[in-house]
C-alpha cells in the first residue's frame, strides 16, 4: 500500500506541474508564430497597426516566457527525485532527446530573446525580424524534441533491451521519428495555434466591445478568427489520423476513449457513446446513451467495423477508463465548438459584418481558454490512456518510481503547489493587467523607446507607417 500511495502522489505532482507547463509552453509556441507573422506583415506593408499589435503581444510573450521557465525547471528535477528508475532504465534514450531540446531549442530561443524583447529600436528592422524568426524557430524545435521523447514512450522503437532492463539506443532515426511522432507533433502544433488564437480573439473582442473603431483590436480579432477557421478543420483531420495510429499501436487506449467493454456482434458496428458511466469493477457501462454504427464511421471509416474491446485485455493492462472516457469527450466537444466559432467568423466576414457582429464578439470572450482546456483534456487522454505503463507495453509505472518515502513526496508536492500558486497567480494578475489596455498607435514594447522616455515626441524610425495606414 505504501508503494501504491507513493506512486499516486508522485503522479499527482507530475500531473500538476506538467499541466501548467504544457499550457505555458503551448502559449509561448503559438505567440512566437503570431509575432513572426505580425512583424513580417509590418515589414511588407509598413502599416503602423501591425507594429502596435506586435508590441502589445510582445509584452505578453515576455511575461509568459518568464513564468514558463519556472514550470519547466521543476519538472526536470522530478525525473530524478520521483522517477529514478525510469531515468535509469530509459535515460540512455530520453536523456539525449532532452539534451537536444536544450542545446538546439532553448539556447536558440535564449540567445535571441533579448534582442527580440528589447532591441527593436537598437538594431535594424531586418535584423530584428531575423531574431523573431530564430525565437519562433527555437520554439518549434523545442516542441519537436519534447514530442519526440514523449512519443517514444508511447510507441517505443529503435532500441535494444539489455539484460539489466535498460533501453539502449540502436537506431536514432527510428527513435526520433517513432511511429506516433508525426501525428502527435501535428496535433500539438495545431493545438498551440488554436489555444493562442482563442486568447488573441478574446482580447480583440473585449476591446472591440468597448471601442469598435480600435484598429489594433480589429486586427487581433480578424487575424485570430482566420487562424481558427483554418486550424480547427486541420485539427479534426490530424486528430482522425492520430486516432488511426493510436488504434494500431495502443488499442486499449482507444477502447477506453470509446468506453467499449464488449465487442459488438458481427455487422453491428461500433456505436458512438454520447454518455456513459464506466464501471471498472463490473467492467461495463451504466446509463449508456449511444448512436448505433456512428462509432464505426469515425473509427473504421465504415458502418460495420469494430475495435478491440476492453474485456479482451487483462484488467491490469487497461487504463483508468472513466478519466480517459470523459476527457476525450471534453476535448472533442470543445473542438466542435472551436470549429463552429471559426465557421461563424467566416460567414460573418463574408457578409461584411465582422465589426458589427456584437454577438460573435461577446461569444469569443468567454471562449478565451477553450483551446487550452481542450489541450489539457487531450493530454489527459494521451497520458492516462498510456497507463499502467511509462514506456508502453515494456515498463510499468509501478516499476518506474524512486525509493523515497511518501512523506518526502507529499512535502515536495505541497511546496510545488505553494510556489506555483504564488508564481502563476502573480503571472495571471499581470497578464490581465496587460490585456486590459487596448493597443494604441505608437504602442510601446517591454522597454519604452528613447523618444517616449525623453519626451521628444518624435516617433521611432521603425514605427513609421506607409500612406495607406488608416488604422
Amino acid at each position: 500500500m505504501e508503494h501504491e500511495s507513493l506512486l499516486l502522489i508522485a503522479r499527482i505532482q507530475f500531473a500538476f506541474t506538467i499541466g501548467f507547463h504544457i499550457v505555458l509552453a503551448a502559449f509561448t509556441l503559438g505567440l512566437a508564430q503570431f509575432l513572426l507573422v505580425l512583424e513580417g506583415l509590418w515589414l511588407w506593408r509598413r502599416r503602423q497597426v501591425y507594429l502596435d499589435v506586435y508590441q502589445f503581444w510582445l509584452k505578453v510573450f515576455a511575461l509568459n516566457v518568464a513564468v514558463g521557465v519556472v514550470s519547466g525547471v521543476v519538472m526536470e528535477f522530478e525525473f530524478g527525485t520521483n522517477w529514478g528508475e525510469l531515468s535509469t532504465r530509459a535515460g540512455p534514450i530520453i536523456g539525449p532527446l532532452m539534451f537536444y531540446e536544450v542545446l538546439v531549442a532553448f539556447f536558440l530561443e535564449a540567445g535571441f530573446m533579448g534582442i527580440m524583447l528589447f532591441g527593436l529600436h537598437k538594431v535594424g528592422p531586418k535584423v530584428h525580424f531575423f531574431t523573431t524568426c530564430m525565437v519562433a524557430l527555437g520554439s518549434l524545435f523545442s516542441a519537436f524534441w519534447i514530442i519526440s521523447a514523449n512519443s517514444w514512450m508511447q510507441t517505443p522503437a529503435g532500441f535494444t533491451l539489455g539484460a539489466d532492463g535498460r533501453f539502449n539506443p540502436l537506431h536514432w532515426p527510428d527513435i526520433i521519428f517513432n511511429p506516433s511522432f508525426s501525428y502527435r507533433l501535428a496535433h500539438m502544433l495545431l493545438a498551440a495555434i488554436l489555444g493562442t488564437a482563442f486568447m488573441v480573439a478574446a482580447a480583440g473582442a473585449w476591446h472591440l466591445l468597448r471601442d469598435a473603431g480600435n484598429a489594433g483590436a480589429r486586427l487581433m480579432f480578424s487575424m485570430a478568427l482566420w487562424a481558427v477557421a483554418v486550424a480547427s478543420p486541420l485539427q479534426i483531420i490530424a486528430g482522425d489520423l492520430h486516432g488511426e495510429n493510436t488504434l494500431r499501436y495502443q488499442p486499449q487506449k482507444v477502447a477506453a476513449m470509446e468506453g467499449a467493454w464488449d465487442k459488438p456482434p458481427p455487422g453491428a458496428g461500433e456505436p458512438m457513446r454520447l454518455f456513459a458511466l464506466p464501471d471498472m469493477a463490473a467492467r461495463r457501462n451504466h446509463w449508456e446513451v449511444a448512436i448505433p454504427h456512428v462509432g464505426s464511421l469515425y473509427l473504421r471509416h465504415n458502418l460495420t467495423g469494430a475495435i478491440k474491446s476492453l474485456n479482451e485485455f487483462p484488467a491490469r493492462d487497461i487504463p483508468h477508463v472513466p478519466t480517459v472516457f470523459f476527457a476525450f469527450r471534453i476535448m472533442v466537444g470543445l473542438g466542435l465548438i472551436m470549429t463552429a466559432a471559426g465557421a461563424a467568423g467566416v460567414i460573418v466576414r463574408w457578409r461584411g459584418g465582422l465589426w458589427r457582429a456584437r454577438w460573435l464578439q461577446r461569444l469569443m470572450v468567454p471562449l478565451a481558454p477553450t483551446g487550452f482546456i481542450a489541450m489539457l483534456a487531450g493530454w489527459l487522454v494521451t497520458e492516462t490512456g498510456r497507463q499502467p505503463f511509462t514506456v508502453f507495453g515494456l515498463m510499468r509505472t509501478a516499476e518506474s518510481g524512486s525509493p523515497v518515502s511518501p512523506a518526502l513526496v507529499i512535502a515536495s508536492t505541497l511546496g510545488v503547489v505553494v510556489v506555483y500558486a504564488g508564481v502563476f497567480g502573480t503571472g495571471v494578475w499581470y497578464l490581465l493587467r496587460l490585456l486590459a489596455h487596448a493597443p494604441q498607435p505608437g504602442e510601446q514594447g517591454p522597454v519604452p523607446s528613447l523618444a517616449r522616455r525623453t519626451g521628444s515626441g518624435e516617433r521611432p524610425p521603425y514605427g513609421r507607417s506607409g500612406p495607406e495606414d488608416k488604422g
